[in-house]
């Protein structure tokens, strides 16, 4: 018998619970379109600040563009706030860029592959980051867009969250956003509102992956 768990239904009990709603989430946000789903879907109940929190992108163009088009996103949902169901307010927060932070975590895992160790510390880095900031902000809990990714540890991350949430004292909102179809929704909501999207995760190691990747798709095709 298995025993992973669900972490979408354990979220939509809580969010059924109207005790919940507005209540105050800091959300750690990897991109826009990651983070389109999630806002749209939990901003019917919380009361959001997105936390872009991400030194693992490691050039700082890439990471200011991604920063752009996260506060545009957040700017459009805004705007539409008031238009079909009801919402609360998304608000947004940026860190620091601190990319040495993702070196001194990835320094004796430059070979791991995609998905392993050097992912879960990085996942550990922005998920602790994002509990102290929930609170030293008073936020009733904190999450992250990156469960929503196909590539990423749902298992992992909710098991990293939930230790980060303890040492902090703030409780770590579990979730599987790729649940009910929500990795599809989000692809829709970049191609709705035009967002810039890439295909790794921002750091070195998962760009020269892909690019791999697309290098022995392309010598297939030969």
């Amino acid at each position: 018998m298995s025993n992973k768990q669900n972490y979408q239904k354990k979220l939509d009990q809580m969010l059924n619970n109207r005790e919940m709603h507005g209540k105050k989430l800091l959300l750690h946000s990897c991109c826009a379109p990651c983070s389109s789903y999630v806002l749209v879907y939990l901003s019917r109940y919380l009361e959001i600040t997105v936390f872009y929190y991400n030194p693992n992108i490691t050039e700082h163009p890439e990471y200011q563009k991604r920063m752009h088009e996260q506060k545009r996103l957040i700017d459009e949902l805004n705007k539409e706030r008031m238009e079909g169901e009801m919402r609360f307010p998304i608000h947004v927060m940026e860190s620091d860029y601190e990319p040495e932070a993702f070196w001194r975590i990835a320094k004796g895992h430059e070979d791991d592959p995609e998905g392993g160790a050097r992912c879960f510390a990085c996942y550990g880095l922005r998920l602790q980051k994002t509990a102290e900031m929930a609170a030293e902000g008073g936020f009733d809990y904190f999450t992250t867009t990156l469960s929503i990714s196909p590539l990423k540890n749902a298992e992992k991350l909710n098991e990293i969250g939930q230790k980060c949430g303890e040492s902090c004292g703030v409780p770590y909102l579990p979730s599987d956003f790729k649940k009910k179809n929500g990795y599809l929704t989000s692809i829709e909501l970049s191609r709705k509102y035009q967002l810039y999207r890439q295909d790794y995760c921002g750091c070195i190691y998962s760009a020269a992956e892909r690019e791999k990747q697309k290098k022995e798709r392309n010598e297939e095709n030969l």
